[in-house]
């Protein structure tokens, strides 16, 4: 007898033998914007999912971004892509454990950050200043999966991306597993990228974290990722024990207290705000002869959400900066879009 069973479907049907009654089964998604037409008989929808985002522009883009020191010298230093998949690792790693669905934590996790802007959260606070209605990253993420780069996406996995930021209800337990992998991940990572810089040093952390997590990095993160864990193990919602956040909490606030605020570390910052801004200014301008008014804010910030830092700077020399003419990009992407209008 001819086996008419697909791959996908086989590796759907495991999805119910192998894992967690509270795990995301792909044949239980809430499907698409958009029905697919084609079939594709080996990879499940949550797969597909994954590499869509994979191949698209954006995230090749994040290679260039910052995560938090501006423009890195040093190639070590921890870039959006890196930490996006510093991120992916935590998170297949905890919903292997937990039973979950690995390929919708890979999805979410590599998608999170895709509508971060140049030069970190330093950008990112300086386009919520110059927007009416404020930037949040997670917004602009699911922004362009839905829109930018339209890649209907399932909406198990949207929603992921968009509630990622704490403050959220994801609703899967995939979502929630990649809540606390981007924490886990960020604090860990910024503070060996911190030691590196000279900026802190390990006995420089708070005496109680390092009693309870060590001062050693792999051990610190493997025991948060343990803590995740054990304490989600056969439950409906992944959590954390309360002893472990109250620690992983402090963490967090003793970092933005020494090296995300910190003077060494954010020297350049104001240089970086100075640009996004001047890069808004100039373009909000430009615009008003191809566009309604109300359409402007959110074209303009399209643009700059996703430039790389490179690019951001090398746009504001194109257009600040006195050079030589045979020295100038005029590669305006956004400008030769307004003109096609006319």
């Amino acid at each position: 007898m001819i086996n008419t069973k697909s791959i996908k479907d086989e590796l759907e049907e495991r999805e119910f033998e192998i894992l967690s009654p509270y795990a995301t089964k792909c044949k239980n998604s809430k499907g698409r914007k958009r029905e697919r037409i084609e079939k594709f008989a080996i990879r499940t929808e949550f797969q597909r999912d994954r590499d869509k985002i994979l191949h698209s522009k954006s995230f090749r883009r994040l290679k260039h971004k910052t995560q938090v020191f501006l423009s890195p010298y040093n190639d070590h230093f921890r870039t959006r892509l890196t930490h996006t998949l510093e991120v992916s690792q935590i998170g297949r790693t905890m919903a292997r454990a937990l039973r979950l669905n690995e390929d919708l934590v890979e999805a979410i996790a590599l998608g999170h950050d895709l509508g971060h802007t140049p030069f970190g959260h330093c950008g990112e606070s300086i386009l919520d200043e110059l927007l009416p209605e404020g930037f949040h990253h997670n917004l602009q993420s699911v922004r362009v999966v839905e829109v930018l780069e339209d890649m209907n996406l399932c909406r198990e996995t949207v929603d992921g991306i968009l509630t990622h930021t704490w403050g959220y209800k994801p609703k899967t337990p995939e979502a929630q597993v990649v809540q606390y992998a981007d924490k886990i991940a960020y604090i860990n990572h910024d503070i060996e990228d911190s030691i590196r810089a000279g900026i802190i040093s390990e006995s420089d952390l708070p005496a109680d974290c390092t009693k309870y997590y060590t001062s050693n990095q792999s051990a610190r993160l493997g025991k948060m990722i343990t803590d995740v864990i054990t304490s989600s193990m056969d439950k409906e919602k992944v959590t954390m024990s309360e002893e472990g956040w109250f620690y992983v909490t402090k963490l967090r606030t003793w970092m933005f207290d020494n090296v995300y605020l910190d003077p060494i570390a954010k020297a350049e910052e104001k240089k970086s705000r100075n640009i996004i801004r001047a890069l808004y200014e100039h373009y909000t301008e430009m615009l008003q002869a191809y566009y309604k008014q109300e359409e402007i804010p959110q074209i303009v910030t399209d643009y700059i959400s996703g430039m790389t830092d490179q690019y951001a700077i090398r746009r504001y020399k194109d257009l600040f900066i006195p050079m030589p003419l045979a020295e100038r990009t005029n590669d305006d992407a956004l400008l030769k879009k307004a003109r096609e209008r006319e």
